[in-house]
């Protein structure tokens, strides 16, 4: 099985990440909450909201599932609509110019290993450079954060349970 290599137009996520083994922390969140959801949006869309910092997946009773996440950090997150246009399991990674450029030692970072910054699954959208994805263990403790280069950044777990819950073309909003 061939691992993609996600591509510059995919993914400028360009995590600061920091090369280094650490202890998965425990996994004490609030994952998968069903909450109330008066979102002005049809059920099966993804709602990013920068200012909590929760992603919801919009669900068809009046109700959500709610995620904590990381947002981009000051500059770099986005607002507007998009679609998921590509599903990746363990994806490659490689870091795109912007990241290169504030962090030149990073190179190519192969699907699967602990240390790649776009963890266990990936969901790629048609904006430019720009993925909803999992974590590093080192990279945990930034969920609830402003901390990417404007990608979303979701526990592992998270990131895999959103993933078998959507479908390429999903909408997905990022409001402030």
């Amino acid at each position: 099985m061939r691992i993609p290599l996600l591509s510059m137009r995919s993914l400028v996520c360009g995590l600061v990440v920091t090369i280094a083994a650490f202890a998965q922390a425990p996994s004490a969140h609030a994952a998968r909450d069903r909450v109330q959801a008066s979102l002005p949006y049809p059920a099966g869309t993804i709602v990013i909201s920068k200012r909590e910092r929760r992603l919801y997946l919009t669900l068809d009773d009046g109700t959500a599932l709610r995620y904590p996440i990381a947002v981009g950090m000051s500059g770099r997150a986005w607002s507007g609509a998009a679609h998921v246009d590509g599903k990746y399991v363990e994806p490659a990674w490689a870091p795109p110019a912007e990241v290169k450029r504030d962090h030149p030692n990073l190179g190519l970072v192969p699907g699967g290993s602990p240390h790649n910054p776009m963890g266990a699954r990936a969901l790629t959208l048609d904006r430019s450079e720009i993925a909803i994805h999992g974590t590093t263990a080192s990279m945990r403790r930034s969920i609830g954060s402003a901390a990417s280069y404007g990608c979303i950044r979701m526990y592992n777990e998270d990131v895999v349970d959103l993933f078998d819950r959507v479908r390429v073309g999903t909408l997905v909003v990022a409001v402030p």
